[in-house]
């Protein structure tokens, strides 16, 4: 997982140069303070990829698109800052590596890149029953990268 790992790096070095970021902004700072740092992700990322891998339409003739997909490591990246939190897009996101593989796409991995503390709420039991099950029963593995 090469270009998904130096992804991570990307983000984390944004969000660690990025005054305020692990603070907590509520709904309109926030979605903006998130915006911001997910077009700067995408910018490096393709600066330093030399290609686009950013919100790839792989999940069929619908408006859904991964946040990231890397064919040639099989892996599907989502930037979910806020998955520490009870609503999150968890199982949405789940669901769209699921409906992507199902279209041809090769997926064996889902990442998700996220602030402090989504690690730690993934290891809950119903995010853990579905990551398991998600491994289980659809021979995907799931990790969370805390940022």
């Amino acid at each position: 997982m090469k270009l998904s790992k130096e992804l991570y790096a990307i983000a984390s070095s944004i969000a660690h140069e990025t005054d305020g970021f692990f603070d907590t902004k509520g709904p309109g700072a926030g979605n903006l303070s998130t915006n911001q740092f997910i077009d700067l992700v995408r910018s490096r990322a393709e600066q330093a990829f030399g290609e686009d891998y950013s919100e790839q339409k792989i999940c069929g003739d619908n408006s859904m698109a991964v946040d990231f997909y890397f064919p040639e490591e099989q892996t599907v990246v989502e930037i979910a800052l806020g998955i520490k939190n009870p609503n999150t897009e968890f199982e949405k996101d789940i669901l769209k590596a699921l409906m992507a593989r199902s279209l041809g796409n090769k997926i064996r991995n889902l990442v998700f890149i996220c602030k402090p503390g989504g690690y730690k709420k993934c290891n809950q039991p119903g995010r853990k029953a579905m990551i398991e099950w998600l491994q289980n029963q659809n021979g995907m593995t799931l990790e969370v990268w805390d940022l």
